[in-house]
């Protein structure tokens, strides 16, 4: 089936962050688009206002005429659906194309350059900071994201001009093999998705497959330091980048008055006085990622200089929700031990000599069983942590995996709670706070805005 001539798509899972993009992006090429997501939220209800037809209960019933045609309707899934679900057997026993949300992005960066981030963490916002950066330029692109941009209000970009497509390259499931980069970003290797692999050897190896797909005209721009071996296939350039080494750099670093500013060191062309619109540490490698891939696709320094101060970062991605000199309050989709140490650090150098509480949704029964040593030692970074349950996502529970092997693992003498998440606001309320991070990929960030206002009383 060409995906450019389907009649209909049905999404199975249409409310998640990245099958949400592709529910967008056949919206907007006049495709009829309709689905199924097992609870309702501010994302699946905007779907329904810009056009899409989803419903909350799983019943091939509900599904509308218009997609029970197997000639003209595309199916797209997400892995997380589980095998048995009643809508996808239907689908599958009656013969229609269906694909994963990796396989249509695929076919898309096949018809375009693909521009694709993968690693461990760092994805979304480099991501995203490409797209912002490219289309502020005279390049442009089109970008399918996994977080919704501040800048965009929307996690899809599109245009009629460029031959770029921004996507993530998500190694869950072994996603990004499906895709065919024209220039890629890694930006971290450190295990995860041991459910899925095994073992860390098995999670590299799959790493070191992707560079493989990478064009022989293409690049890989690659973090220093990782374990990854790539394996490119002959003509594909490789270049390094970080914080302070590598072919793409910064120097003369400058943190002060709440703004980072530094020089962007470049075998393309050096850029002097970046400015990060969202300052803190953690944002001068994604950003010397992010410049370095706009560089080869020829935005202009001074369009990159602009761009750089005028990013707004991503939804729930070091996203400030109250910052006054009494509170502030931040999520943080943070969910890998690497990715929470890098936030918490980044919020002790803003905020230095503040009292910083962390409230921690671990995500995955899985992830928590392999990591929980890692995840205490994390979020002993922080002054008080509190320990909400485990969000299971796709999984079902894992005898003994709570998050009390956390809370049981974190430094002698830290300030520690065990909360239900139901309670969570009831405890909040008791407490006074001053620097607040609410952590997790679950559904603890519903609760934010709720978290906000009984803080702020």
């Amino acid at each position: 089936m060409d995906i450019n001539n389907v009649k209909s798509v049905y999404f199975i899972g249409a409310g998640g962050i990245g099958m949400s993009a592709l529910v967008r992006f056949f919206l907007a090429n006049g495709k009829l688009v309709a689905g199924y997501d097992r609870t309702a939220t501010p994302l699946t209800e905007q779907l329904i206002r810009e056009g899409a037809d989803i419903h909350y209960e799983e019943d091939i019933h509900l599904i509308p005429s218009d997609f029970m045609d197997a000639q003209s309707t595309l199916v797209v899934y997400t892995p997380a659906i589980p095998s048995d679900h009643a809508e996808w057997t239907f689908f599958r026993e009656n013969g229609f194309e269906i694909m994963k949300r990796s396989q249509a992005l695929g076919l898309l960066t096949k018809q375009g350059k693909g521009l694709c981030v993968a690693g461990t963490h760092g994805k979304t916002t480099t991501s995203t900071m490409i797209a912002h950066l490219l289309h502020q330029s005279h390049v442009g692109c089109n970008a399918f994201l996994g977080g919704i941009s501040q800048n965009y209000k929307t996690n899809l970009l599109l245009s009629s001009q460029s031959p770029y497509v921004v996507v993530e390259a998500d190694e869950f499931d072994r996603s990004f093999h499906w895709l065919t980069p024209y220039i890629s970003v890694v930006t971290a290797t450190d295990a995860d998705h041991l459910d899925i692999y095994g073992d860390k050897a098995s999670y590299l190896e799959s790493f070191a497959h992707y560079t493989s797909l990478i064009s022989p005209d293409g690049v890989l721009i690659v973090h220093e330091g990782l374990e990854l071996k790539p394996r490119l296939q002959p003509g594909t350039r490789c270049y390094g980048y970080g914080m302070e080494k590598g072919d793409f750099h910064a120097s003369n670093i400058r943190i002060g008055n709440g703004e980072i500013v530094f020089d962007f060191v470049s075998p393309l062309g050096n850029i002097s006085d970046v400015q990060l619109g969202v300052p803190v540490l953690i944002n001068i490698e994604n950003g010397i990622a992010a410049m370095a891939t706009a560089q080869m696709c020829g935005a202009t320094s001074d369009e990159i200089r602009a761009a750089m101060a005028s990013f707004r970062g991503v939804e729930r991605r070091f996203d400030f929700k109250v910052k006054t000199d009494e509170l502030v309050v931040l999520s943080d989709y943070a969910h890998h031990p690497e990715e929470l140490r890098q936030s918490i650090l980044s919020m002790r150098a803003l905020f230095e000599g503040r009292k910083i509480t962390g409230i921690f949704q671990p995500h995955l029964y899985s992830r928590t069983r392999d990591f929980y040593h890692e995840f205490a030692d994390s979020l002993s970074l922080l002054d008080e942590v509190i320990l909400i349950d485990i969000y299971p996502a796709r999984e079902k529970p894992i005898e003994g995996v709570t998050s009390r092997l956390i809370y049981d693992n974190l430094r002698p003498g830290i300030e520690k709670s065990l909360c239900d998440k139901h309670d969570l606001l009831r405890f909040l309320s008791d407490k006074s706070f001053d620097v607040v991070m609410t952590l997790g990929a679950g559904d603890l960030d519903g609760l934010v805005p709720d978290i906000c206002t009984v803080l702020t009383k």
